[in-house]
């Protein structure tokens, strides 16, 4: 057994000096490629990238044990000195003779030195260190992402949390003014700015620190973003901590330029302290499992010269680096040196005696087209840059270490995690001066007031108009007082707020040169007042420079004129009070009901029947009669009394508010504007006013008015000594002013002037505060409850009086009534008609369904047959009605009295007798008796003799005819007429 395992371990041993002998050997005969490495091998960031890069073309080779070339590494230590890293490039180029440049540079002059060097002798340059702008040489290569994208990520983290206006510290550098425009412009978007920026040298002492952070704290921007390496950096995070910056209310953004990931790194107990709470943007690194790997065996390694935790963006940037130069001399087949002769010069300096590389343009078009997946992500150039927009890690330095708070991506924006929607936010965050990390703690981003002073409210100087903004000395105290409308609502507001603010008022002559009001707005950014209190009339350029609170006024501006004059003139005057609708409605309801009156009385009322003439002229002539209640005709159902009780009710409420009406139009003074089309006062060169200082001014020349034709005027006065002297004696023909100016002006002035034209578009008056104060919503919201509530009523009244009806219009009286006004009387109306005579319809055809005869032949559908029938049995008489059965009865008694006297003359008694019993019998219905009125009364009472017999022939009807016996009741039977 022993013999066998040494054997096999014989061979084992065998196989292992076999594979480093063939390795050796291809290692002999692999062509070499001489590669030159820069870095600032003093510090810890350039050891760990040394031991990154070295790492890199290990794994390379070890990987691709087939590679025909070998990659010889060069370093060189450029101490973190510009000159120093010339030297070294030139000591590369000339002396070593490299076919490409690793550039660890940390600063911009270094990184741009290099690659010019390396652009004059054709030798590619890669830089995965610097962040600024690449330089202008097609012989550089970026392998790290420009500063300027990590703009975007900065400007959502502002925008996450509602911040305004940020404060930027950068380094006084190419390399830290690079991210200005970028920042600036990514804040825009965001509807955010750059409040202050300063600008802090590299060696700055801490004087200077302490100068520039006074400054920002100066300002009441309380976000401040940090652009700056990391030694400085850490400087000026020490001297805030002193300074109380670091304190609640603060909110510290450090870009991926200021090296917080470094922070990792053990730290001293100041340093700690000083970067608790900061924010930080980072390039994320995806945890993939070569990362991991590569970070274990790093860690292994550089720990066995220094201490820390070695793992970073920029060491993983720096073996990508290495690796893409180390695949492109393999994919170019670099090897050896090859240098032509020096390019042309004078040849006295060392840069004129530099050779061009043969290989350098072969290997910069290898180096560009390499792809492959790094430790950083996907490794991919286009024009000398990375391909893709990387992620960015949203990191908050908390007490032991850093924590991730969120991630942006060019997708999703800001979020949580990597893989959630935007929109969702960041997880709660540590912020300066706060014991632990809580969402109901989020600094407000601003300062009421700086360094905590009193906030300096600049109050406009009116001439006219001292309702909004008075401004007077006081006599007895000899101080400056201050009231008005505007006032008043502001302190209001403020003193809503559920904090409290320190303020005072100044006039506007006590803080600069204030001519207009657009001179008052300049006070804001040029940060002479803290905000504004007046009447002043938000506008679209205005906001470009400030914020305005929501308006606490009237919107809209408009003209007043004198008026004059109007007689009511015309010969269809009497038609005005009514509106066109109104007089169609009521005709037609005219109409409606008198038909509806004609089809209940047509069958039972004598009086609305007739020829066909006659019965429509009946149905026009009864409902208008009702007008002056002249009607004559009398209704005998019970359905037309309802109809016309409602119906003369409506006429009566019509006819008063039309005489109401035409009364007050002839008898009421009618005052109209002088002018009511603004186009009339142009086209007629008239002149026109408007209140000085006012933005109408710039409305009306916008509209095409001359300038020469404008007029300016302070007070309510000067506009009603304008108005009466007029445009052609040295006055105006109408004055321009918003809407509140008016009212109070017609207030005053009421009898002789009046609203006129439209009312153009406007925001009314509101508030001024700087861009992006917090005060601005907060002020809005408080504005909103006193609009709510009863206080601005209060206030207005104070100051404006009661609320009238003077200036609102002109001349009520002139106004028509119309048919909206009448709308619900017509409903009553049309509704009752319209069920009266569904009523009736359905009585008639129920109680008359056993009368109509059957349909006669002829032509047409049994439908029309019947329909035709029924309009012939309505058309016939209800003898059933009390009309026509009194006259009825009387006919039949009338003519049975004459046939007996000639016949039976003796018996004249038992005739009169048998009459009226067969007159008492004639009380039914004759549904056989015609319409029409042309039958001779001999006739009819043929027909009623002979309808009386038939009857009597029925046994019912023999016993109902019997003759009376008893003498006393034939006496009372009725005489004939």
């Amino acid at each position: 057994m022993e013999s066998r395992q040494r054997r096999l371990a014989s061979f084992v041993a065998l196989r292992l000096l076999a594979a480093l002998v063939v390795g050796h050997l291809a290692a002999a005969a692999a062509e070499t490629a001489r590669v030159g490495v820069i870095l600032d091998l003093a510090s810890v960031a350039g050891t760990r990238w040394q031991t990154s890069i070295r790492m890199a073309v290990e794994d390379y080779y070890a990987e691709h044990a087939n590679s025909t070339t070998s990659v010889e590494l060069h370093f060189r230590d450029s101490s973190g000195d510009a000159v120093a890293a010339v030297s070294a490039a030139v000591d590369l180029i000339k002396n070593a003779q490299v076919q490409a440049i690793i550039d660890g540079s940390t600063t911009a002059a270094e990184a741009e030195f290099v690659a010019h060097i390396g652009g004059r002798a054709h030798v590619p340059v890669i830089s995965f260190s610097i962040l600024t702008k690449a330089p202008e040489t097609p012989f550089f290569v970026a392998a790290a992402p420009d500063d300027s994208m990590q703009a975007a990520p900065v400007a959502g983290v502002l925008a996450n949390f509602g911040w305004r206006a940020a404060v930027l510290l950068h380094e006084d550098s190419r390399f830290g003014a690079g991210i200005v425009p970028a920042l600036a412009d990514a804040l825009r978007g965001v509807g955010a700015d750059v409040a202050h920026r300063a600008a802090v040298p590299a060696d700055a002492s801490n004087d200077r620190l302490d100068a520039v952070l006074y400054r920002a704290s100066a300002i009441t921007t309380r976000v401040l973003v940090v652009h700056m390496r990391l030694p400085l950096a850490m400087r000026l995070f020490r001297r805030a901590k002193s300074a109380g910056m670091m304190s609640e209310g603060y909110v510290w953004i450090a870009t991926a330029g200021a090296g917080m990931e470094e922070v990792d790194t053990p730290l001293g107990l100041e340093d700690a302290d000083a970067v608790r709470g900061i924010v930080s943007v980072r390039q994320y690194v995806p945890r993939t499992s070569k990362a991991d790997d590569f970070a274990r065996r790093f860690r292994a390694r550089f720990q066995m010269e220094s201490d820390g935790d070695p793992t970073t963006t920029s060491t993983f940037r720096a073996y990508d680096a290495a690796w893409a130069v180390t695949a492109a001399v393999e994919a170019a087949g670099i090897s050896g040196s090859a240098f032509g002769p020096q390019q042309a010069g004078t040849g006295l300096t060392e840069l004129d005696q530099l050779g061009v590389s043969a290989t350098g343009e072969k290997l910069l078009k290898a180096l560009r087209d390499t792809a492959f997946d790094g430790l950083t992500g996907k490794f991919r150039l286009l024009d000398g840059q990375p391909r893709t927009t990387p992620a960015y890690e949203i990191v908050n330095c908390v007490g032991d270490g850093q924590k991730t708070v969120g991630f942006w991506t060019r997708e999703s924006g800001i979020s949580p995690e990597l893989a959630a929607d935007s929109g969702e936010g960041l997880k709660p965050i540590l912020f300066p001066g706060v014991a632990e990390q809580s969402d109901g703690q989020i600094p407000k981003g601003w300062a009421f007031s700086p360094v905590g002073q009193e906030l300096v409210i600049a109050v406009p100087v009116k001439h006219g108009f001292q309702q909004f903004v008075h401004v007077y000395n006081d006599t007895t105290t000899n101080r400056t007082m201050i009231s008005g409308y505007c006032i008043d609502v502001f302190d209001a507001a403020i003193k809503a707020l559920p904090y409290p603010v320190y303020y005072r008022y100044e006039p506007s002559y006590g803080i600069g040169v204030v001519n207009s009001y657009d001179q008052l707005i300049d006070l804001i950014p040029e940060q002479k007042a803290d905000a504004i209190v007046g009447d002043v009339a938000i506008t679209e350029s205005r906001m470009a420079e400030v914020d305005f609170t929501m308006p606490f006024t009237e919107s809209g501006w408009s003209m007043v004129v004198a008026v004059q004059a109007q007689t009511a003139t015309g010969m269809f005057f009497f038609l005005k009070p009514l509106t066109p609708n109104l007089w169609l409605a009521s005709l037609a309801a005219f109409i409606f009901t008198g038909f509806v009156i004609w089809v209940i009385e047509h069958r039972i009322n004598p009086e609305f029947r007739g020829t066909p003439l006659q019965q429509l002229g009946i149905i026009f002539h009864y409902s208008f009669s009702t007008l002056v209640f002249a009607h004559r005709e009398n209704v005998e159902s019970n359905l037309s009394k309802f109809l016309m009780v409602i119906w003369v009710f409506a006429v009566l409420i019509l006819t008063s508010s039309y005489t109401a009406s035409l009364t007050s139009m002839l008898t009421v003074q009618k005052l109209k504007p002088a002018v009511t089309d603004v186009n009339d006062l142009i086209s007629n060169g008239d002149y026109v006013g408007y209140q000085e200082g006012s933005f109408v001014a710039g409305e009306l020349l916008q509209m095409k008015f001359d300038q020469s034709k404008l007029r300016s005027y302070s007070t309510p006065a000067e506009y009603a000594d304008a108005l009466s002297r007029g445009s052609d004696n040295g006055g105006v023909a109408a004055v321009f002013d918003e809407v509140p100016y008016l009212k109070i002006f017609l207030s005053q002035y009421c009898d002789s002037y009046t609203m006129s034209g439209p009312v153009y578009k406007g925001t009314g008056l509101g508030f001024v505060f700087p861009k992006g104060s917090p005060m601005t919503p907060e002020v809005s919201r408080a504005i909103v409850g006193l609009t709510e509530g009863d206080d601005m009523g209060l206030i207005e009244r104070k100051w404006f009086g009661a609320p009238g009806s003077c200036g609102d219009g002109v001349d009520a009286s002139n106004a028509s009534l119309t048919l909206w006004n009448f709308s619900g009387l017509f409903l009553i109306t049309a509704v009752a008609s319209s069920l009266v005579l569904v009523i009736y319809l359905v009585m008639f055809v129920y109680r008359e369904r056993h009368e109509l005869r059957a349909a006669e032949p002829g032509s047409g559908s049994v439908s029309l047959k019947r329909f035709r029938a029924w309009l012939q049995h309505y058309d016939r008489k209800d003898m059933s009605a009390p009309h026509f059965k009194q006259q009825s009865w009387s006919d039949d008694y009338s003519s049975s009295s004459s046939r007996n006297g000639s016949s039976h003359g003796k018996n004249r008694g038992s005739t009169g007798q048998e009459g009226a019993t067969a007159m008492q019998d004639f009380s039914g219905p004759l549904s056989d008796h015609s319409c029409m009125d042309s039958a001779s009364p001999q006739e009819r009472m043929g027909e009623a003799g002979a309808s009386t017999e038939k009857r009597s022939s029925t046994p019912e009807r023999k016993t109902s005819l019997k003759l009376s016996q008893n003498t006393e009741e034939r006496k009372k039977l009725p005489l004939s007429p």
